[in-house]
């Protein structure tokens, strides 16, 4: 039988945004070491604070869609615009799944598969609370770019995409990196499951355990945001280098400070990192 939290499932997802941040080093991230020159630590904290509204409309049986969008519109009330957006994508069906007493992979993927084209909507018109990195549509796409947020509402509603439809797109594209995020909606949050193991079983400080899932994650598959901002050979090396690693955090201070540097920002890693944490902290992991 699996472990149980005594605090509510919206509890926990705010902790998992407090600890992924503090945990140090994440090479390349905020965390409680390191400020980014134009994002910095506290305002993490308080989009932690501000998601709460929207992470409690989850647990209550609110539509994905609109959890999320009343998620982001709070996360965004801080000085640094786009913290965490990507956690949020995540964390919002999570705790549906908790609250329904069906945090599984199956459980999940139930909750995904069933949103619905107002639920696409929401999401698209989340974009207009904050300035979220996004890799450019491909040209047969150009229709369902976010960038134009709720206008896209008419193409949607006629086309019949769900929030569903609209992670399968972004997950496997022919030609480049896909969306994490919108790989782990489509595999039953495969990845975040996964990570969430590795937390429970590790030992130490919970903060050392993140860092550490952190640099497993990163290792294992390169970073959409890097490769976003970067191009896919230097989200695969960044990988590799983090895979080189061992784990070692000791090892891996120096690496944080070459790619806070070089402006290498592996944030979809850190947003399967706070998914993992949430889903640990659900199961027991003591804090």
């Amino acid at each position: 039988m699996i472990p149980t939290s005594q605090r509510t499932p919206v509890e926990n997802a705010q902790l998992a945004l407090l600890l992924e941040v503090s945990g140090t080093p994440k090479p390349g991230n905020v965390d409680r070491h390191r400020d980014l020159d134009d994002l910095w630590f506290e305002q993490f904290m308080a989009g932690a604070v501000g998601a709460r509204r929207g992470l409690a409309e989850a647990a209550d049986g609110v539509s994905i869609g609109t959890a999320f969008k009343k998620g982001v519109a709070g996360m965004s009330t801080q000085t640094g615009g786009n913290t965490q957006f990507g956690c949020l994508l995540l964390l919002v069906p999570l705790i549906k799944a908790a609250s329904e007493q069906s945090l599984t992979p199956a459980g999940v993927r139930s909750v995904v598969e069933s949103t619905t084209v107002e639920d696409a909507v929401e999401f698209y018109t989340a974009f207009e609370h904050v300035d979220v990195a996004v890799d450019e549509p491909p040209p047969d796409a150009d229709a369902l770019d976010v960038h134009r947020g709720s206008d896209v509402a008419p193409t949607l509603r006629d086309r019949e995409l769900t929030l569903y439809n609209i992670m399968e797109l972004s997950a496997n594209p022919d030609d480049r990196i896909g969306d994490g995020n919108a790989r782990e909606w489509v595999s039953g949050f495969e990845r975040t499951f996964r990570a969430a193991d590795a937390l429970l079983a590790d030992e130490g400080p919970i903060v050392d355990r993140t860092a550490r899932v952190f640099l497993d994650l990163l290792a294992d598959e390169p970073d959409t945001l890097v490769a976003i901002n970067h191009g896919d050979s230097v989200a695969r090396e960044v990988s590799e280098r983090a895979a080189a690693l061992n784990g070692d955090l000791n090892a891996a201070e120096a690496l944080a400070e070459g790619f806070v540097e070089k402006g290498y920002n592996p944030g979809t890693t850190a947003d399967i990192t706070a998914a993992a944490l949430f889903v640990a902290l659900q199961r027991g992991l003591d804090v």
